[in-house]
């Protein structure tokens, strides 16, 4: 299987649960070294996600909220998920190739758990058939 490359931008997140139903949330992608060193820094809340790639760890040094961390395999299969609070330094995983980011709490309303599966889809939400939350 080759490597995945996304590029900075928008795209849709699509999680695939074993137990649930598919999920569809906006995406930030954050690919370049300057895109994911600034990440979530600076922001009061994010609609949605934030996919860092490649990337095996975290840290909410200087952030402003709590937030969901979500560490990816190279299949996009979740391998672990944490909560961290601002001023914090996450452990490297490493199998870890991509970390998702998003607001306290909504990965659970998504669906993300250890064993399920994203898909990312990359471009606008809108013509990526992005719906938004899920309630």
């Amino acid at each position: 299987m080759g490597r995945r490359r996304w590029r900075d931008g928008m795209g849709v997140l699509a999680v695939v649960g074993p137990d649930s139903e598919e999920a569809r949330v906006p995406l930030e992608v954050a690919s370049s070294y300057r895109a994911r060193t600034k990440g979530l820094l600076g922001r009061d809340s994010v609609d949605g996600a934030m996919l860092l790639s490649p990337a095996n760890s975290v840290h909410t040094f200087r952030m402003r909220m709590a937030i969901d961390v979500a560490y990816l395999d190279r299949r996009l299969a979740v391998i672990a998920v944490r909560t961290m609070r601002p001023g914090r330094l996450g452990l490297p995983r490493l199998r870890a190739r991509h970390v998702l980011e998003a607001e306290a709490g909504a990965m659970g309303a998504w669906g993300v758990r250890i064993g399920a599966r994203v898909e990312i889809v990359q471009g606008r939400a809108e013509s990526a058939g992005g719906t938004g939350r899920r309630n």
